[in-house]
């Protein structure tokens, strides 16, 4: 393994505990690598708009600091500058609509820092309770939307029970059009097709002069399974769903209520 230039950063459930917070002891371990030349990239299926003061709080505000969201529908540098953007179209909206709205499955459009919410057959979207710091709009219908706005990916927010025995009836050809995956209990996400964390971690590094041998990634959920595939250290969160851990070529002892992360950064990055 080459020595890490490039750490790749999941959130939720990996770096946030549950009330959305770092720990000083992960904040800690990310300004030490940080400061010793090494690109700190949250790497996540959210928005800016919906990480708060994050980047302020681990001083990643210069030029030359990066962010991967919208699971890299957008590949950016800190300061704004887009480096890379990927989008649904408003037919692709349509058609995951009237995949969706059958199965009672509600729907969430984002649109750079806006979400338009359809309820479908009486059940309400969850996603304002996991995302408070996005702005929400409720709509009826498609009808409702102009064709001009970005559409950047799609979501589905619901009770875990009820959200697992729904994804089982989703025909096949979701998943060979789009990408689907599950990035929380309660969320599945729906991006264009070959978007996903590894393709932007590779846009990134291409910009950057970096090999993939270069990258540790850490994450917890099927939204990370790419990046952690790609990387050339890939690393679980203890708290991971299996799948995750049997990807990764290492599992934290630590969960991300436990500071997980400051223990990676620690035995791969700083101690080396």
């Amino acid at each position: 393994m080459s020595d890490i230039k490039l750490l790749a950063l999941d959130l939720d459930g990996t770096l946030f505990n549950r009330q959305k917070e770092v720990s000083l002891e992960n904040q800690s371990a990310l300004k030490e690598a940080h400061n010793r030349g090494v690109k700190v990239v949250i790497t996540t299926g959210r928005p800016l708009a919906a990480i708060g003061n994050l980047l302020q709080e681990l001083d990643l505000i210069s030029p030359e600091d990066y962010s991967i969201t919208f699971n890299s529908g957008l590949v950016q540098r800190n300061t704004g500058q887009i480096l890379a953007k990927q989008e649904l179209t408003f037919e692709d909206v349509q058609k995951i609509h009237a995949v969706l709205e059958p199965l009672g499955l509600p729907v969430d459009i984002l649109s750079e820092g806006i979400v338009y919410s359809i309820p479908s057959q009486g059940q309400k979207s969850l996603y304002h309770l996991a995302n408070p710091l996005l702005t929400f709009v409720e709509i009826a219908s498609l009808d409702q939307l102009t064709k001009d706005i970005v559409y950047n990916k799609i979501v589905t927010v619901c009770p875990e029970d009820y959200l697992d025995e729904r994804i089982a009836q989703l025909p096949p050809s979701l998943r060979q059009d789009f990408e689907v995956f599950k990035s929380r209990e309660i969320i599945l996400e729906i991006m264009p097709k070959g978007v996903h964390k590894a393709v932007g971690l590779q846009l990134l590094c291409d910009h950057l002069g970096l090999d993939a041998s270069q990258v540790m990634a850490v994450g917890d959920e099927e939204n990370d399974l790419s990046m952690l595939k790609w990387a050339g250290l890939g690393v679980a969160m203890a708290n991971g769903v299996d799948l995750v851990k049997k990807t990764a070529n290492a599992v934290t002892s630590k969960t991300n209520e436990e500071s997980g992360v400051a223990e990676a950064v620690e035995r791969y990055i700083l101690q080396k």
